[in-house]
This record gives C-alpha cells, structure tokens and sequence, in this order.
C-alpha cells in the first residue's frame, strides 16, 4: 500500500496574530496507523519542507499516545520536515491519499488549484480519498466526473459549527465547514463534539474531529485491504 498523507503550508490564524498550521494528532494518528500496517508513506504539503504545527496542538493538555511517540521518533520528524511540494505529485504512484486537519486547509488546500486536480484524479480512478477534521474543506470544490461536486449527496462529516463556536473561531475562518459542505449538496452528518465520529460513503473517509484521525485512518485501510 502506497499512501500519500498532505498536509498544510498556511501558518496564519486569519487576522488574529496567532499561528496556525496542522493539529499534530491528526497527523501522527493515522501516520502510526498506516505505517503500523506496513504501508509505504510520502508526505507531501502546499509548499513542501517543514509543514506549520499548530502550536496549540503540542500543548500538553493536546498531547496523546502518538504525539509522545512521535516526540522520540527522530526518523518521522525527519520525514515530515522534508515533506515534499504538493506540484511534485503524481497521483498514479498511489493507492490512496489522506488530508490531516487543522485550521490552515481552510486557507490554503481548500482552494488550491492543485490539489483540487489530485483529489478528482484519485476519485476518477476509484482511489480512497479521507480528510479528517478541517481537512473535508479540501472537497469543497472539487468536482465529480458527472461536473458536480463530489460531495453532493455524499454522507460527509467535518469539523462542525458547534465545535467552532466551542474554540471560539466563527468569526475568524474563512467560511464554516459544515455549512460550506452543504451547500455543496453534501448530506452532513455528525457526533458529540469532540467524540471519534466517521463518515464513509464508497471510497471518500471522512473524520469528524482530532478524536476521528485514527478511526478515519483505519476506514481508510479496510478500503485498500478489501
């Protein structure tokens, strides 16, 4: 199993002056779960080299199993610090790709021209698509071979208005997951907040929350063992 994992380049919280980037959970979550299972890795991001963490994702209160495992794995930090430029991709040398969130998709790869292509080429050739938390926005306008969306009439979830309200960020992102996804025609579904919640629907995974990485990512896996 050939995965590509791609995650964010943007750094800026909108106009707030904090950082953003991507939550480091949802990262390493599902990075561990693939790579436990023996899949081959490439991590890609917008602009390739070291992707922008989340500063708020390392604080101890965020910290999990796989952010502590991840904190001694010298070889994964590595291979994260030199992730490769998202130009540089060919989706033919995959079996899958998979989209960590954090609040900076919602700048970058949800209108990223690129990797818009990517993901229609990957749905055209019937390969599993996931995205996790905020990372659904990179499905926002990517269209189907029929010229919709592709998540028009979609069992989709994301990161949800409640939760945003939750950390306080309504007003700040770009536009509102959920209801970006549904004006898109997606069928938007959801969980407690904060509680592992997974949406599959042929081969598009989608996760919920940081607590839906590994669930998303173990969807994900049972698509390219079936």
């Amino acid at each position: 199993m050939k995965i590509l994992m791609v995650l964010t380049s943007h750094d800026k919280l909108g106009n707030t002056g904090e950082q953003t980037g991507f939550w480091l959970e949802e990262f390493v979550a599902p990075y561990y779960v693939f790579r436990d299972a023996g899949a081959k890795l490439t991590i890609a991001s917008t602009k390739g080299g070291n992707p922008p963490v989340d500063p708020k994702s390392d604080l101890p209160e965020n910290q999990t199993e796989g952010t502590r495992r991840f904190a001694s794995d010298r070889a994964a930090q590595a291979e994260l610090a030199n992730s490769i430029s998202l130009g540089a991709v060919s989706a033919e040398e995959y079996d899958a790709v998979f989209y960590p969130g954090g609040h900076g998709p919602l700048w970058d790869l949800a209108v990223n021209p690129t990797s818009i292509s990517l993901i229609e080429t990957f749905a055209k050739a019937g390969k599993p698509v996931a995205a996790v938390c905020h990372a659904p926005a990179v499905l926002a306008d990517v269209r189907g071979d029929d010229g919709d969306y592709l998540v028009k009439n979609k069992r989709v979830t994301g990161f949800t208005n409640s939760e945003e309200r939750a950390v306080g960020l309504t007003d700040v992102v770009p536009f509102l997951l959920e209801d970006r996804l549904k004006e898109r025609g997606a069928l938007f579904g959801s969980g407690p907040d904060w509680q592992p919640y997974v949406q599959v629907d042929g081969k598009l995974v989608t996760g919920q929350n940081p607590a839906s990485s590994a669930p998303a990512a173990r969807a994900l896996l049972e698509l390219l063992q079936r």
